[in-house]
């Protein structure tokens, strides 16, 4: 199997690089090395066994994308995990956020579309597609928000609305993949993924709120909750996302064309303070996070209805969020000097 990896050296790509070498598929590899922590993570690829062949390549540039997929008619999988990540980044720059989000999944389409067109197309979309989700209501249940009428989390039913710069991009995105099914015959599958956490993620405040967390309490860093910490999220251990694409590759037939919700769902949930009172308990440091006022446009509760994946690719997480933030612990741990060095932390 020949597979094509945009964003190869982020978080989530690293660990679907090393998955598909693992399995002796031939990873072709591309980014553009302008997130924090991606000279790191490739680096760390480069030491993996298997055939991985990297290049330096920006989604945004349609002349080198097509350039490089032109050397590569036979590739059989496509996964695209490039793009500007973060809501407030978004909003401070959103000609960086359109252009890296809309603008390059197009260009993405594109090369498929002349080169490898019979190649599965696995898009990584985001739950903030469905807004601010004003008609769900919300109440609060054990300290701790929860949805009063959807008890299994939203599903890919419920309309999609746009919110902030960062939702308008991917959403797009989202709706360009899924057209490109219906009107060229790609076999695109949209995932629109929860809040992704694992080893490898150099997070920082504003995205990776797990890892950030787990960094800071481990160098000492100072954690501040905004709100009141009851806010409600369903997570997912990278390596249970990598065996969905995996999955979808396998079932692809089935996948083809389809939107599904990649969450932890209904049963791998967390709030800020479930997060603190773990991390207290697992690492005996005392955390006290600084307070601070809500973030506009903050949602109380976002939980992904997960049924349809489920159901139609018979997958489901594995991983419980006590141990994927036990394994996260013992990760950041063991790389100190490394978060220090990509973060520009000095020793505590």
């Amino acid at each position: 199997m020949k597979v094509a990896i945009s964003g190869a050296s982020g978080f989530i790509g690293a660990h679907t690089v090393a998955a598909f070498l693992a399995r002796g598929a031939t990873v072709i590899g591309f980014d553009n090395l302008s997130r924090r922590g991606c000279v790191d993570n490739l680096a760390w690829l480069g030491t993996l066994k298997g055939d991985f062949r990297f290049h330096h390549t920006d989604i945004r540039n349609e002349a080198d994308l097509r350039q490089m997929f032109g050397k590569y008619h036979d590739i059989d999988v496509v996964i695209h995990l490039a793009g500007q990540v973060a809501v407030t980044t978004s909003v401070s720059n959103p000609r960086l956020d359109f252009e890296s989000n809309a603008l390059g999944t197009f260009n993405m389409l594109e090369a498929v579309r002349h080169h490898c067109p019979s190649a599965a197309f696995l898009f990584a979309s985001t739950n903030k597609v469905y807004g601010g989700l004003e008609g769900a209501h919300v109440i609060e249940r054990e300290g701790r928000y929860a949805y009063r009428d959807h008890p299994d989390g939203i599903n890919e039913e419920t309309p999609i609305d746009f919110h902030s710069p960062y939702g308008c991009s991917k959403g797009s995105a989202d709706q360009y993949v899924r057209d490109y099914h219906r009107i060229y015959g790609l076999k695109t599958v949209v995932f629109r993924q929860s809040c992704i956490y694992g080893t490898r993620q150099f997070g920082v405040e504003d995205q990776g709120w797990i890892a950030w967390f787990t960094i800071a309490t481990v160098l000492g860093l100072p954690i501040t909750i905004y709100g009141d910490g009851k806010q409600v999220r369903d997570v997912l251990w990278v390596d249970d996302l990598v065996a969905l694409y995996i999955r979808a590759i396998e079932k692809i037939d089935r996948a083809a064309g389809q939107i599904y919700n990649a969450g932890g769902g209904s049963v791998n949930t967390l709030s800020l303070i479930d997060l603190v009172n773990t991390l207290t308990k697992l690492s005996a440091k005392p955390i006290t996070p600084a307070p601070a006022p809500w973030r506009p446009g903050d949602q109380r509760v976002f939980i992904a209805n997960i049924d349809k994946v489920r159901q139609e690719l018979g997958w489901q997480p594995k991983v419980a969020p006590q141990e994927g933030i036990a394994k996260l612990l013992e990760w950041t741990m063991a790389n100190k000097e490394l978060l220090r060095h990509v973060l520009q932390v000095k020793n505590a």
